[in-house]
């Protein structure tokens, strides 16, 4: 285990799910139910999805190191330019349309962890998240980070609803990232160069 690339992770994919959709749907979901359910099932979606990631980055360690390097600074790149170019009310949007209406803390438990692995799958953290462990080679050092990170993202959008929104704009806390990324890409960009 390593407390650097936890670190590392846990910074990085905090600061990407910050103005995630994922993020957007957590406080949506949390304005309209329960918090403690919402919560359960939301942090059990994010942790599903960091083993899937850490498993796709495992797969990854399987190519070349010029390959890989050069798959990873591509992929880093593609999340800055997402978070750097994506509008933030479209994110609201998906995560409103996302909430349904369940009745008991058994349906809210289910609907958030049914709306985080459907929001998660893909997604850029779950992308990030694979493309740590497939750099770092320490499966369970990215893995622990993520889950932290995310399940902190979570319980931030559980405990504030929407008045973090307001406080911190996702347009700022998502350039912030955007650029954190662009360092990230050329930094892999590099180290696949040589």
């Amino acid at each position: 285990m390593s407390l650097l690339v936890l670190g590392v992770t846990f910074g990085l994919i905090f600061l990407a799910e910050l103005p995630d959709k994922t993020m957007v749907a957590t406080i949506v979901l949390s304005s309209r139910y329960a918090p403690l359910p919402v919560f359960c099932g939301a942090a059990t979606g994010m942790v599903i999805n960091s083993a899937v990631a850490v498993g796709a980055g495992r797969l990854l360690e399987l190519l070349p190191h010029r390959v890989l390097g050069t798959i990873v600074a591509a992929l880093f790149a593609a999340g800055a330019l997402y978070l750097l170019l994506i509008r933030e009310s479209s994110e609201e949007r998906i995560g409103e349309r996302k909430a349904a209406k369940p009745r008991t803390s058994r349906h809210v438990v289910l609907t958030s962890l049914a709306v985080i692995l459907v929001a998660e799958l893909g997604d850029l953290t779950q992308v990030l998240t694979a493309n740590l462990a497939a750099h770092y080679h320490q499966p369970w050092s990215v893995f622990l980070g993520a889950c932290l990170a995310l399940v902190t993202v979570v319980g931030i959008g559980v405990a504030s609803g929407r008045t973090l929104l307001r406080a911190l704009p996702l347009g700022v806390i998502r350039k912030a990232a955007g650029f954190v990324l662009v360092g990230f890409a050329v930094y892999s960009a590099l180290s696949a160069a040589t």
